[in-house]
């Protein structure tokens, strides 16, 4: 093996190696952030969350990185700006279905969109992927039904607005991918912070809700904290992999999840959850082989 094809090897072993770690860190992380929401009282509404979350993120990030110049200094700012304002209502429209409906429905319905970012990657780049990772996708979205047994609670809204934020998921994740080649995850989410505070301020300033107990300002400074570190770590993860393959990564947001209702909140450790986890489980590592394959 020459110097070159070890170079090559090594920076394919190297994504094999850092695309999945960066997302599986940012899926834990989602799962932390999806239970503070969860948990936090009804005083606070989706606009309310939204805005924190937004807003919070862009004082954060400002505060940190903001010293070493201007951070709105992008490549592509159309692209930020749509990119941020899909974002957006994504997470504004999964945040409505996790309110209205139990969060494991919520789960199962936005976490098809893999699917739709396989879809969008192809309408909009061209880009096609092969039958091994079509069936990739398949088991992961037929491995989350089977972990919640496929079973839709709620009303017809919630489960209407999941579907919607798997859609707008789908479409981000495609347009990270293309942004990330030339920005940096820290310039790609605070486009997105700032778009989703314009977007959810006017709701916000109508009826303003604060914190007015330490739980409180524990869940939202919660919301905060882990809504910054998992974005910059999927932004960055997406510089080693695809946009639906950055999909099938996060699903194991939902083996977390249910980690957590089983650990903390005494759910039963089901064989559904073990088929259904080994499902998403085997998706993501044959994904990863077929990766370091090239």
């Amino acid at each position: 093996m020459d110097h070159q094809e070890k170079a090559r090897h090594l920076v394919q072993m190297d994504a094999a190696i850092a695309g999945p770690l960066f997302m599986l860190s940012a899926a834990l992380m989602f799962t932390l952030l999806n239970v503070f929401v969860k948990l936090l009282g009804p005083a606070f509404t989706v606009w309310h969350i939204g805005f924190f979350r937004f807003f919070g993120g862009m004082v954060v990030l400002l505060a940190i990185f903001g010293r070493h110049g201007n951070l709105y200094r992008g490549i592509n700012t159309r692209l930020l700006i749509i990119r941020g304002c899909v974002g957006s209502m994504a997470f504004i429209s999964f945040i409505t279905a996790i309110r209205l409906l139990p969060l494991s429905t919520a789960l199962v319905i936005f976490y098809s969109f893999p699917a739709f970012s396989a879809i969008f990657s192809f309408l909009i780049y061209g880009e096609r992927i092969g039958k091994s990772e079509i069936a990739c996708i398949a088991v992961v979205v037929i491995g989350v039904g089977v972990l919640f047994d496929f079973h839709l609670a709620g009303g017809g809204l919630g489960q209407i607005m999941a579907l919607v934020g798997s859609v707008f998921a789908g479409m981000t994740v495609t347009l990270i991918r293309s942004l990330r080649e030339k920005n940096g995850p820290v310039v790609i989410y605070l486009y997105f912070c700032t778009m989703g505070a314009i977007i959810t301020f006017p709701k916000f300033i109508m009826h303003p809700v604060f914190p007015s107990t330490p739980t409180e300002w524990v869940m939202i400074l919660g919301i905060i904290f882990f809504s910054v570190s998992a974005q910059l770590s999927m932004n960055q993860g997406f510089f080693y992999c695809r946009g639906w393959e950055g999909g099938v990564f996060m699903s194991s947001e939902v083996i977390f999840t249910s980690l957590v209702g089983i650990v903390f909140m005494g759910d039963p450790a089901t064989l559904r959850f073990w088929i259904g986890g080994l499902m998403i489980f085997g998706s993501v590592v044959a994904l990863n082989r077929l990766k370091a394959n090239g």
